[in-house]
């Protein structure tokens, strides 16, 4: 897929106030720094279509950008130990899971995982949530430079094995580099082929 086209279109925290759901959309979510604003704005050929910050947290709310006119990236605030107060934590995991639980033209959770670290239970448990809850989604690995490939396919090892103590069958799994640019092709590819199966709710 060629992005020909992004733009912002709405942000906000309630689901009901979102774009009128008439076309597919994939949302992207993880735990705080993983790099989730630099692998949507490396998808998307844009230095600051997401906003990126050092500090955890920077995004706030449901922000939904359409792509080529024809299906919507949402990029959703991270979930974890983002430097905020108990109460807007909670706050944030409210209307995350109002959004994600009641979306019709969510076609894929895009969760994003960490590839330099160990698996982290808040990952695990997220996506033990999505699929007590039959929400489709695929793990995508970030940060694929930063460590040597041994010890990243190790951590990534670790992680298949401790998701086959509970799950009889692993999700697609994507390997990326916002830096080099590694996965998006693949990623695109997936969204590409996946929107042929939207059928409008």
């Amino acid at each position: 897929m060629e992005i020909k086209s992004a733009q912002f279109v709405i942000s906000n925290t309630d689901v009901n106030k979102c774009s009128a759901p008439l076309m597919p959309e994939y949302a992207f979510i993880g735990r705080s720094n993983v790099g989730k604003s630099s692998l949507i704005n490396m998808l998307c050929v844009r230095k600051d279509m997401a906003k990126t910050s050092g500090k955890p947290g920077k995004t706030q709310l449901i922000n939904h950008f359409l792509i080529n006119e024809n299906w919507y990236l949402v990029d959703l605030p991270g979930y974890g130990y983002a430097q905020v107060s108990r109460e807007k934590r909670e706050k944030w995991e409210g209307f995350i899971r109002q959004y994600i639980l009641n979306r019709p033209n969510l076609m894929c959770m895009m969760v994003l995982i960490d590839s330099r670290l160990a698996p982290q239970r808040v990952d695990l448990e997220f996506m033990e949530w999505l699929g007590e809850n039959g929400i489709p989604f695929v793990m995508v690995f970030t940060k694929m430079d930063k460590l040597t490939k041994s010890k990243i396919a190790a951590n990534i090892e670790n992680y298949k094995k401790e998701l086959l103590t509970t799950w009889e069958e692993l999700p697609a799994m994507f390997y990326t580099s916002s830096e080099e640019r590694m996965g998006r092709e693949e990623l695109l590819d997936f969204i590409d082929n996946s929107n042929t199966l939207f059928v409008k709710p």
